[in-house]
């Protein structure tokens, strides 16, 4: 067996676009990955996957660490990012690949599973309305009154557990965003309305999480986490470059901290792990790849960390994430986005098995379905400016 072909695809997410990529096969299989980016530079990620294809041209798909270790190596002077993200989509799409002619789930593939379910939590719980509510049809957020019916939404629809980002509602509503990385007042406590709010629509039973992504520094997390104790957080999320100073924060608040979703490989995730800087990582298979993904989350467990899939692109990534899920023993909880384009359950030839908080681990060979090409094509990513999400950024 030999690769033939290999291509990454742009398609429309809405408001970032999604990237596929596919590998092909002298004997017909083809094999599927994900390595979705933001809006900024999605034609470098698709660029490197194209400068990777001459290492793979001819060779042998099964192959998969051979083939993940030697872009590695050829790319190690570029680690990170862009080129990461690349060989993650390339390297599932292999694992899709062998684990599709051996007629078994992925997870198979590392002993799996270990658990035929897993608990979900609904992510971005009000951002995509409050940015984009005529596009996904719903609601706008105006009032604190509408964040408690969207609170209420997410019990009726049988989850157990949300993650909100600092959504402001209002006419129009925003989210806080910062340049300068300080905390206001009017933004503290517009987040604890919000947290208080939700927690009150809610009730007690709901697990509640909330991301400031890279907002604040240090002192302002700390100032935040302080406020938000009395409401019981699942975790607060926060994305910081230095494991010293989230190891201060997690010391100086009772809520547990997430953090890690923008790490890339084990490397890079062992400083925070030796200092126990988090209670719980986020581990992204879209930019690791599935075997990296898995070693990191080894890595986890040996410092007693629990892992969360990173997860807010497609249904194929939802997917691949479920792969992980089913593979490692210390899974907390799996990300997914609710709020979506139309056609984004269109793109899939199965799509996730998610019934009353829980994902049910996909039985299907692979990845557990295929990318609806035909479907991808009709939904091309255009560049453009987000003006809405511009214009509704705050606190800059």
């Amino acid at each position: 067996m030999k690769i033939t072909n290999v291509e990454a695809m742009l398609c429309d997410g809405g408001w970032w676009p999604w990237i596929f990529v596919k590998v092909q096969t002298d004997e017909g299989v083809t094999g599927y990955g994900e390595c979705s980016d933001n809006r900024v530079n999605p034609y470098g990620v698709v660029g490197c996957v194209k400068d990777l294809t001459p290492i793979l041209i001819d060779r042998d798909p099964r192959a998969v660490e051979a083939l993940y270790w030697e872009m590695y190596r050829l790319t190690r002077p570029n680690l990170g990012g862009v080129v990461q993200k690349a060989i993650a989509g390339i390297e599932v799409a292999l694992w899709d690949i062998k684990a599709k002619m051996l007629g078994v789930p992925l997870y198979e593939l590392s002993g799996g599973p270990i658990r035929d379910r897993v608990r979900v939590y609904w992510s971005h719980c009000g951002t995509y309305r409050a940015l984009y509510s005529e596009q996904l049809g719903t609601p706008p957020l105006q009032t604190m009154e509408d964040i408690a019916k969207l609170g209420a939404e997410v019990v009726q629809r049988g989850f157990t557990a949300l993650k909100a980002n600092m959504v402001v509602p209002g006419n129009p509503s925003y989210t806080i965003w910062t340049q300068d990385g300080n905390l206001t007042r009017e933004s503290a406590k517009a987040v604890e309305l919000l947290i208080s709010t939700l927690r009150g629509a809610v009730g007690d039973e709901i697990d509640i999480c909330l991301d400031l992504n890279f907002n604040f520094r240090t002192e302002g997390i700390v100032h935040l986490a302080r406020m938000l104790e009395p409401f019981d957080l699942m975790w607060l999320e926060t994305d910081i470059y230095d494991p010293q100073a989230l190891l201060q924060i997690r010391q100086a608040t009772e809520i547990p901290i997430c953090s890690g979703e923008s790490l890339y490989t084990s490397r890079q995730y062992k400083p925070y792990f030796d200092l126990h800087a988090m209670d719980v990582t986020m581990v992204d298979v879209a930019w690791n790849g599935f075997s990296e993904s898995r070693r990191i989350a080894a890595l986890a467990d040996i410092c007693e960390i629990a892992v969360s899939p990173h997860n807010y692109y497609s249904h194929l990534s939802t997917l691949m994430s479920a792969q992980l899920c089913a593979s490692v023993p210390n899974v907390r909880i799996l990300e997914v986005d609710v709020d979506a384009v139309p056609w984004k359950d269109d793109l899939v030839t199965h799509l996730p098995d998610i019934r009353e908080g829980y994902l049910y681990m996909p039985k299907g060979p692979g990845l557990g379905a295929d990318l609806n090409e035909a479907e991808v094509a009709k939904h091309p990513w255009n560049p453009r400016t987000d003006t809405v999400k511009l214009q509704r950024l705050r606190g800059r």
